[in-house]
């Protein structure tokens, strides 16, 4: 993706011209192929990712588990890392790139920067942390009141959501990891999905039928 000021304008329309312009100088283009981490749980983060195009996971860990905390799509950036930045302490998450993506990283010190001196940067996260919260209410809301079931079956549809596909190419191990249960346990009720005609599966797939 060539990346320039009018690409960065559509992309954060918001954002001031001076802002862009700092952007262009000061950050680094990578192109990141599918199913690569882009932020290990523990690293110090001398730079802050923003995804211009493509998708990115963000997990937690504990021990040996982990869980799908949130998606990071265009135009948007990781607010974990964000306060790993500012504070200067270690990744409590990790991240992998859902998709083929393409990521904009910027040293820890302008990020330090543009948020005491550009309030469109600083609303951007503002908003980020809103829209994060509110996705954390949704969890806990799921988890706590509504049974399994239901909370695999609106992760597909969260997931096609931000694929754009209605075909999800994903492994029963894969779910269970993101939705926080035993492997066992997703084959059951998508078994379940499938005798219901809510989805069609297959090796490696899912695919969500209304």
């Amino acid at each position: 993706m060539e990346i320039d000021l009018r690409l960065l304008k559509q992309k954060f329309p918001n954002f001031e011209k001076r802002m862009l312009k700092d952007m262009l100088s000061y950050g680094m283009i990578k192109e990141v192929p599918g199913g690569t981490e882009v932020i290990r749980f523990g690293q110090y983060m001398k730079m802050l990712p923003i995804v211009l195009d493509g998708v990115v996971k963000v997990y937690s860990q504990y021990e040996d588990k982990e869980f799908l905390l949130y998606y990071i799509q265009s135009s948007e950036s990781c607010i974990m890392s964000l306060s790993a930045v500012l504070n200067d302490t270690p990744s409590r998450v990790f991240a992998v790139t859902g998709t083929d993506s393409t990521i904009m990283m910027f040293p820890s010190k302008m990020v330090k920067k543009w948020i005491k001196d550009f309030g469109a940067f600083n609303n951007l996260f503002y908003h980020l942390y809103d829209k994060r919260y509110n996705d954390l209410i949704e969890t806990l809301n799921q988890v706590l009141f509504e049974k399994l079931d239901k909370r695999l079956y609106d992760y597909l549809i969260e997931k096609t959501k931000v694929s754009g596909l209605n075909e999800i190419k994903i492994t029963h191990k894969q779910i269970a990891e993101e939705v926080g249960t035993a492997r066992e346990v997703v084959s059951r009720i998508l078994k379940k999905l499938e005798t219901n005609n809510q989805i069609v599966q297959g090796k490696g797939y899912v695919k969500l039928l209304n």
